[in-house]
């Protein structure tokens, strides 16, 4: 007789699943995440970080997506810059950079604050590489930028996406063009000081 239940109520839970496109909101209650936080905005660490640094600064504002920001968040984002500047003078050893994927994988909007030096044992392909060494990833100061001009952020078309995802591999820091991740990951840690 086999071992498995018959009566489908043993399998059916009461408690929904969590989608993981919405773990950024649990993130921002639990407080080993927390990096920082006041009113409007909770910085969290990144999960899986790409880099030595890498911060996720989140609105407390159910904003989906920087596609659903108009110029009424404008004030909103100019403060997401003021806390980049707080992080860069807590983390002065780091050239650190910040901007929005163009098309996010996480529900809430959110902005990423990131080291250069991109090591990490998280950092595993191709994708994680390019959504933050190509075009895809937006500056902070242009979405800011295109925000006041246009009161919108335009979405990056499927087309585009996809052609940035399909880059080939080069080192953020030098010329060096690698074949595989592997070899990149190797090659940046000439890199480090």
């Amino acid at each position: 007789m086999s071992k498995c239940s018959k009566n489908v109520s043993d399998y059916v839970t009461t408690k929904p699943k969590q989608l993981w496109s919405l773990g950024l909101v649990e993130s921002m209650k639990d407080p080993k995440s927390i990096y920082k936080e006041n009113e409007r905005i909770v910085v969290i660490r990144d999960k899986y970080p790409k880099a030595k640094i890498h911060y996720l600064v989140l609105p407390r504002e159910d904003i989906s997506s920087i596609y659903k920001l108009s110029k009424e968040h404008i004030p909103l984002i100019e403060e997401f810059g003021q806390i980049f500047k707080e992080i860069q003078k807590e983390h002065a050893d780091f050239f650190l950079h910040c901007g929005f994927h163009a098309v996010p994988s996480m529900q809430r909007m959110h902005m990423h604050i990131i080291s250069n030096d991109m090591i990490s044992t998280c950092l595993k392909t191709r994708i994680h590489w390019n959504s933050f060494t190509t075009k895809f990833f937006l500056p902070y100061k242009d979405v800011l930028n295109k925000l006041k001009e246009d009161g919108l952020i335009d979405k990056m078309s499927p087309e585009t996406h996809k052609s940035f995802m399909s880059i080939p591999l080069k080192c953020n820091q030098c010329d060096f063009e690698p074949k595989t991740m592997p070899q990149l990951r190797q090659h940046l840690l000439t890199h480090v000081q």
